[in-house]
């Protein structure tokens, strides 16, 4: 088996509902995302995806959320609709890490798993 890692970066804030602590306020992180690329196959060149490809692919999703209120995103918030199951979503890391994933599932069907850390000691993962 074959295992492919790129990472990027996106800064925003966010606050957490009903959580009883610090993070209930606005805060923001400077997030480091992971994605994990898994094959048992490659290809004709001897790849399993090209690494240029996987990052323009989790940069592009990872701009949508740099600079960004999360809780304001529609799928953190009521107005998520059916994306979120008409409920609001906290952006906690892990959920962050599910939306990634599904963000980018169907454009990297190798896509195994999301890392997303809020800092250098704390990180999150989502799978299927």
């Amino acid at each position: 088996m074959y295992s492919l890692k790129v990472q990027g970066t996106f800064s925003s804030a966010h606050n957490l509902r009903g959580y009883k602590g610090k993070c209930e306020d606005l805060h923001g992180h400077n997030w480091l995302v992971e994605i994990l690329i898994k094959s048992a196959q490659l290809d004709d060149i001897g790849m399993v995806l090209d690494f240029k490809y996987l990052k323009k692919k989790l940069n592009a999703t990872l701009e949508q959320m740099d600079h960004k209120y999360l809780n304001r995103i529609p799928y953190f918030s009521a107005a998520g609709g059916s994306a979120s199951g008409g409920k609001k979503v906290n952006p906690t890391s892990e959920n962050i890490a599910k939306y990634i994933y599904k963000k980018l599932k169907p454009q990297i069907p190798l896509l195994n798993c999301v890392t997303v850390w809020e800092n250098s000691t704390s990180s999150a993962n989502y799978e299927e």
